[in-house]
């Protein structure tokens, strides 16, 4: 039987660690500025195809248990790294590719909040911070007909500092606080390949309190895969929360 299959098994070791290499690189090289993002994205495609490679051949020899070659431990471990490097990467993006090709993700799509300060720092490539009318407006309702202002019954300037202090909380790099306007900018990067989002959250005054709309723009990319929607709803949540809490 091993000889039947040849001396294929032997590659399920090399393949695996090349593999994983191309996986861990693609989005270290984008990070770093070493890849332009269509490289990366290539080299995560080819990672992923070299990992199943490398898991289809372990797998087919390791079901032969009498028959096995005498680098049994090292086809087990390729086993586990191609599973984690070929399966790994699909698992995260699966959940999100049914989300619209949209990047700017708004609770105001009538007056969407806008930038400032952050438009120095984005960089003459980034996408454009023209609001894209109504298609994407209808687009963000079909998907994310959840997103909507949030009320508050605190003072705007209360309401600004419990925004700033949300912001931090989950890890926003501030980039500018206007408290006359009643606008935050800040930036937050992604946890995979490192992308860099701006959000501006504007405050205005209500007759119970104040209105927050917030906006979340990707510097690239056609499509977010629904990042910008689950920060704003994760900062949200969590302004309302620090809004209900008793004040010391």
């Amino acid at each position: 039987m091993v000889s039947r299959l040849g001396p294929s098994w032997q590659w399920a070791w090399p393949l695996a660690l090349g593999g994983c290499a191309l996986v861990v690189a693609a989005p270290g090289g984008y990070r770093t500025g070493v890849m332009p993002l269509a490289l990366a994205f290539l080299a995560l495609l080819g990672g992923v195809l070299v990992s199943w490679l490398a898991l289809v051949l372990s797998l087919v020899t390791l079901r032969r248990p009498a028959h096995l070659p005498v680098g049994r431990l090292r086809l087990v471990m390729a086993t586990g790294l191609a599973a984690a490097t070929g399966i790994g990467p699909v698992l995260l993006l699966l959940p999100s590719l049914g989300f619209p090709a949209i990047h700017d993700i708004t609770t105001d799509s009538g007056d969407p909040p806008r930038f400032a300060a952050v438009v120095a720092v984005r960089g003459a490539a980034a996408n454009t911070l023209e609001y894209g009318g109504t298609a994407v407006a209808d687009a963000q309702r079909a998907a994310y007909p959840e997103l909507a202002p949030l009320t508050v019954s605190q003072s705007p300037s209360q309401t600004l500092g419990l925004a700033h202090e949300a912001a931090e909380a989950l890890g926003w790099d501030i980039v500018a606080v206007d408290r006359g306007g009643g606008r935050l900018e800040a930036t937050d990067t992604t946890f995979w390949f490192g992308f860099r989002d701006d959000i501006v959250v504007r405050v205005r005054s209500e007759a119970d309190g104040a209105r927050v709309d917030v906006r979340s723009v990707s510097r690239v990319g056609v499509g977010d895969l629904g990042a910008n929607a689950a920060r704003i709803t994760a900062f949200l949540n969590r302004l309302a929360a620090a809004g209900r809490a008793p004040s010391e």
